[in-house]
């Protein structure tokens, strides 16, 4: 069996890939090892970049979105007792940023594939990569037993920051950049109304606090924890407590509390893998990258990924030019920086690291002050919440 694109993984990275190039008559394969029903049930942040949102038009999947996305054009900061707003639509002249659920725009991907026809393997064990660094790649696997050989020009890896793509490239061919957080965060969603109709991010003495929706009857909220609690510490009213212990009074006193649907911890880390060429093996998405969610950015950078790598397919087929995919590295990595710095700095800013000297908190401190004193950095941090161009 042949295919053009083999593409490993089935989140958003790899199925946005897939419809684009579809889009562009290009014949994909996408090989996932867990169930269609597993991958949608992966709860994820759900802030949109415009670019991302885009970008989902363009390749065909943003009806949904644009009926049901929630516009917001600000969020608000809480530190220390004090609140400060940015604007996001008055500091970057009219950008904004959409919440909509990763798990509905991998739903809508899904559908949008299945629609097309073109084929997805879910269940695909033991997938392996073949000579990537020749001309000829193949990629095997199995399924109920029976063992597949896919030739493709290319492959795509997609699969997430524990897939098989990234652990198939030699040691001594790749960069690791690393950095793992002391905390993590507790997250809950449940059907209830959002304490607010902007986001929330709050620095407090007790930890972090984020106020989050995915839609108008939708809450999802999260808490910075110890990296070793334990879920079943947590019951239900113990997290509203200590929610509303570390918001602003207007906004704790506008939590609407009930039971949760989902509760999960989440660790948080910085990594970065250079270079991301290895042959024709291509990785993208968490795959390459993770950052810690303070910013929103680790769907929006995947996304990014896949503008950059999808443009560089086409114009290899299309125009039997390889320029794109050999600088397909360097550009997804000049913008990945970039964006890892951010999501450092939000991370560093809100977080209390029981580390932190008292000149480290002062130095929070001094950081907000100055957001609150100056437009161009309030700016700064807009510009980059509303998705750095891609």
């Amino acid at each position: 069996m042949r295919h053009q694109v083999v593409i490993i993984g089935s989140g958003p990275a790899g199925l946005l890939l897939g419809a684009l190039l579809h889009r562009a008559g290009i014949d994909t394969l996408i090989l996932e090892r867990q169930s269609r029903d597993y991958v949608l049930g992966r709860i994820r942040a759900g802030v949109l970049e415009q670019g991302t949102v885009d970008l989902l038009h363009k390749a065909g999947v943003g009806a949904r979105l644009e009926r049901e996305g929630l516009v917001h054009e600000g969020f608000a900061l809480n530190f220390a007792g004090q609140s400060l707003r940015i604007d996001l639509e008055d500091l970057t002249g009219g950008r904004t940023v959409t919440v909509y659920g990763q798990t509905e725009v991998t739903r809508d991907l899904m559908d949008h594939r299945d629609a097309s026809g073109a084929p997805t393997v879910y269940g695909a064990q033991d997938v392996t990569l073949h000579a990537f660094d020749t001309a000829s790649p193949r990629v095997s696997y199995t399924r109920d037993g029976v063992s597949h050989d896919i030739a493709c020009d290319y492959i795509a890896g997609c699969d997430g920051f524990h897939g098989v793509s990234r652990a198939s490239v030699p040691a001594a061919a790749i960069e690791i950049f690393e950095r793992v957080y002391p905390f993590g965060w507790l997250g809950v969603l449940a059907d209830v109304p959002p304490c607010s109709h902007e986001l929330i991010y709050a620095g407090h003495d007790r930890g972090f606090a984020l106020c989050s929706m995915r839609s108008l009857m939708r809450s999802r909220y999260y808490i910075q924890c110890s990296v070793d609690e334990r879920l079943e510490s947590w019951s239900d009213d113990r997290f509203w407590d200590e929610l509303r212990r570390r918001l602003d009074p207007v906004a704790a006193a506008h939590v609407v509390t009930g039971p949760s649907i989902e509760k999960s911890i989440a660790p948080l880390r910085s990594f970065v893998a250079e270079p991301l060429r290895f042959g024709r093996l291509f990785l993208a998405g968490d795959a390459a990258h993770i950052v810690p969610p303070t910013g929103a950015k680790g769907l929006n950078l995947a996304a990014s990924d896949v503008h950059y790598l999808s443009e560089a397919l086409i114009e290899a087929y299309t125009e039997k030019s390889a320029a794109g995919l050999n600088a397909y590295s360097a550009r997804a990595l000049a913008r990945i920086w970039k964006v890892e710095r951010f999501s450092w700095s939000m991370t560093t800013l809100l977080h209390r690291f029981e580390s932190s000297s008292p000149f480290e908190r002062r130095m929070q401190d001094a950081e907000f002050a100055y957001l609150q004193a100056s437009r161009v950095a309030r700016q700064s941090m807009a510009e980059n919440y509303v998705g750095l161009p891609f």
